[in-house]
This record gives structure tokens, sequence and C-alpha cells, in this order.
């Protein structure tokens, strides 16, 4: 499993060298990295996705066919 790493202690030194006071660099990092941990979407995340819809797939298919087979039935019982 790949890791992201963020560096808060770097990313706060930066902030303060462009001018952020500590308190704001801090809050700053902080939220940076709230987002970062809600929106990263990990490989298990996609498996578990693509399983659910794979699953959403076979219903439908399986919902089709079963339709499919009535008609026919329903057409040779008319001839």
């Amino acid at each position: 499993m790949a890791t992201i790493t963020f560096d808060t202690h770097e990313f706060i030194k930066r902030l303060r060298a462009v001018g952020f006071s500590e308190e704001q660099a801090e809050v700053f990092a902080a939220e940076h990295r709230r987002i970062i941990d809600d929106t990263l979407v990990t490989k298990e995340h996609l498996d578990m996705r693509l399983r659910e819809l794979e699953y959403q797939l076979i219903i439908k298919l399986g919902g089709m066919m079963m339709a499919a087979v009535v008609v026919v039935a329903a057409l040779v019982k008319l001839l």
C-alpha cells in the first residue's frame, strides 16, 4: 500500500519564511493536512467502489436477461 506523507513541520517552516505568523502557519498546515486526509482516495476505496459497481451491473444484466426470457416465452406462446 502506498503511503502519502505530508511534512507539516517543513510546511510550517516554509510558511513562516514567507511571512506567516507561527499561529497562522500551524492552522494552515493543520487544515491542509485535514483536507488531504479527507479527500485522498485510497486503492482500497477504489477497489470497494469497483466491486459495488460490478454487483450493480450483474444485477441489471440479470434483470435484462430475465425480461428477455419472459418476452421470448410470451412470443413463443403467442405464435
